[in-house]
């Protein structure tokens, strides 16, 4: 039979050797059938892997190799220059996302809300290509116009800010402020509450203790007072018992 079985798909040629032997009277109902169509052959068997011989380093031809743009070097640049600059929000939303597309890097930075390390670097670059500056001084140029950006950015907002509180607008806190003041009520409530449970658990646990001393000492008690009375009938003079020296001075008549 070997490794492998193939008497399953020699079933037809099979039945066919013992009719023409005459060993079977008539073919099996599925004798035309297994004619027609016969059973598929064996799945193509998978050639071996050769085992990896030690020492011997794994072939780099199917290897992806490493995406690398030009703006990361000069984008890390900036982070190394700015590690706070992640701590910003950003909104990364975009229209239809060839929003790239409609700047134009030719003009300074502009104040905009979206003037960010992406801004610095796009501008950057283009200073490079455009005028042939080096990269220290095209970072630095791009870099001084975000700071220029920036502060006239936040000086606007902030002159917006008192004009609207001359006007009387309110600034007080948000939703989200309200909520954590109540939500820090609440807990101070619940610490307070938490705090008067435990001491009266304690009291009540203390308590259990207290009165089994309390029992002790009753007992006590009257045990001490029940020899007394005994001492004192024994003293009595219609006792049958003689009293017991006591000791003291001794009268004499």
């Amino acid at each position: 039979m070997g490794r492998y079985d193939f008497a399953a798909q020699n079933v037809h040629k099979t039945a066919s050797q013992l009719l023409a032997a005459k060993r079977l009277q008539a073919p099996p109902p599925w004798h035309s059938i297994i004619a027609t169509y016969p059973p598929s052959d064996r799945l193509v068997r998978t050639p071996k892997q050769r085992p990896q011989k030690p020492g011997k380093r794994a072939s780099r031809l199917f290897q992806p190799l490493n995406v690398k743009y030009e703006e990361d070097r000069l984008r890390w640049e900036y982070f190394n220059d700015h590690p706070w600059e992640l701590a910003r929000p950003r909104v990364m939303l975009e229209e239809d996302g060839r929003d790239h597309e409609k700047w134009d890097w030719n003009r300074l930075l502009k104040p905009l809300p979206d003037s960010n390390l992406h801004s610095v670097v796009q501008r950057q670059q283009h200073l490079m290509k455009a005028e042939s500056l080096p990269a220290a001084k095209a970072y630095d140029r791009a870099r001084k116009e975000l700071y220029r950006a920036r502060h006239f950015r936040e000086v606007q907002q902030r002159v917006a800010r008192e004009e609207a509180l001359a006007q009387g607008a309110y600034f007080g806190p948000g939703p989200l402020q309200i909520g954590m003041q109540i939500e820090d009520k609440m807990y101070e409530n619940w610490k307070e509450w938490a705090v008067k449970e435990i001491a009266a658990a304690k009291a009540l646990a203390g308590s259990a203790y207290t009165g089994l001393e309390q029992q002790a000492s009753i007992i006590e008690g009257i045990s001490d007072e029940s020899e007394a009375l005994q001492e004192v009938v024994e003293s009595v003079p219609g006792s049958n018992k003689l009293p017991a020296a006591m000791g003291g001075v001794a009268l004499h008549p």
